[in-house]
């Protein structure tokens, strides 16, 4: 990187991080002291906020200390470290955004038993459920790589360290290991996709019975934030994977990466505040 624009560079991360995680602390604050969003879907929300805070402090730091001392390289211990941690809150939002198309599934197509379902006990249960499968994604990923990697430091060639990356490097043949990792990657991936799908093929098809305009609008009016996050959080993930499978280029890895690991979870707390009615009036009483 150029030393006239590694400045430049350092302070858009170090902005971009700042405002992710103030963004994300103002949705955690505002649902803990607004007695009106003390409800399963802003439970939720504040917990894919922290999720979100924990993502960028494992991504972002490491970027800018690299740029700032022209080193990419980062201990075999610290690489793998850093996987874990991506992996499990990188699981945590799929997982939770699982769990919010449920809690919307739910609030539509059942409305009348939506108190009695979607009580505290469930939410517990469903956020802990989420954080021991992303946990176990995570473990999984280190596992495969552990059998066939050992090095002392490993040379970073993208932002962030990468599953791929070390069993590149490795000595023996990877082909089964590979295999294996992209095969829980996309069990862990494909099962909260599809819960997602059916929970809104579900919720589409409730609200087509809905006789009136003005009760179609409302019933999914509810689902424009989430389904914004999802369509934002699927296709820079898709871009990740896909930008380094079809057509390897370390400038496209790279805008594609920091999409998913930087602005994803920077946008998220904009989307729900600007969206969100709720959000907004629990902001400004915040302020007030």
């Amino acid at each position: 990187m150029d030393l006239e624009l590694q400045p430049i560079v350092c302070g858009l991360f170090l902005f971009m991080y700042l405002v992710t995680v103030l963004g994300n602390l103002l949705i955690i604050l505002a649902v803990c002291s607004d007695s009106h969003l003390h409800t399963p879907m802003y439970f939720f929300l504040s917990i894919l906020s922290l999720a979100d805070i924990c993502f960028v402090s494992t991504t972002i730091p490491k970027m800018i200390l690299n740029i700032l001392t022209h080193s990419r390289l980062i201990s075999y211990v610290g690489c793998l470290t850093q996987i874990a941690f991506i992996v499990l809150f990188g699981g945590m939002d799929d997982m939770l955004l699982t769990v919010m198309a449920y809690d919307r599934f739910v609030a539509i197509c059942h409305p009348l038993h939506y108190q009695g379902i979607m009580n505290p006990s469930l939410c517990g249960i469903l956020v802990l459920m989420s954080f021991l499968l992303s946990l176990l994604e995570s473990q999984l990923h280190n596992f495969i790589i552990l059998q066939v990697t050992c090095f002392k430091d490993v040379q970073i060639s993208n932002f962030f360290c990468d599953p791929s990356q070390l069993l590149s490097l490795a000595c023996s043949d990877t082909f089964i290991n590979n295999i294996i990792m992209y095969f829980f990657g996309a069990i862990f991936g494909f099962l909260p996709l599809s819960g997602i799908l059916f929970s809104y093929y579900k919720i589409v098809s409730s609200i087509l019975r809905v006789p009136s305009f003005g009760g179609k609008y409302k019933a999914f009016s509810t689902c424009g934030s989430h389904l914004s996050v999802i369509c934002l959080f699927y296709g820079t993930a898709l871009g990740v994977y896909l930008s380094s499978a079809v057509s390897p280029s370390l400038r496209k890895d790279a805008v594609a990466t920091v999409m998913y690991t930087v602005v994803t979870p920077m946008l998220n707390p904009f989307i729900y505040s600007l969206r969100n009615r709720d959000i907004k009036s629990a902001l400004l009483r915040l302020h007030r």
